[in-house]
């Protein structure tokens, strides 16, 4: 249903938000993120004992695309 819309200030918008203003049929942000972790990094509960002694993460990534959402509709 169509709308009269005033001023709008925007003060921010996130990584993967959409803005927009007027009659949309579908909206769908797409984003891609790669992360590089070491051992017992992503732990989570209760008591948890985690001993790493030598612990290394590689980042060493020699392809330039991973995931690319060009054209990701």
């Amino acid at each position: 249903m169509p709308a009269i819309v005033g001023a709008v200030n925007v003060n921010s918008i996130g990584n993967s938000g959409i803005f927009h203003i007027g009659d949309v049929f579908q909206m769908s942000p797409v984003s891609s993120a790669k992360t590089f972790a070491g051992a017992g990094s992503f732990n989570t509960g209760d008591n948890i004992s985690v001993s790493n002694t030598n612990s290394q993460t590689n980042t060493y990534d020699q392809d330039v695309n991973d995931q690319p959402v060009a054209l990701n509709m």
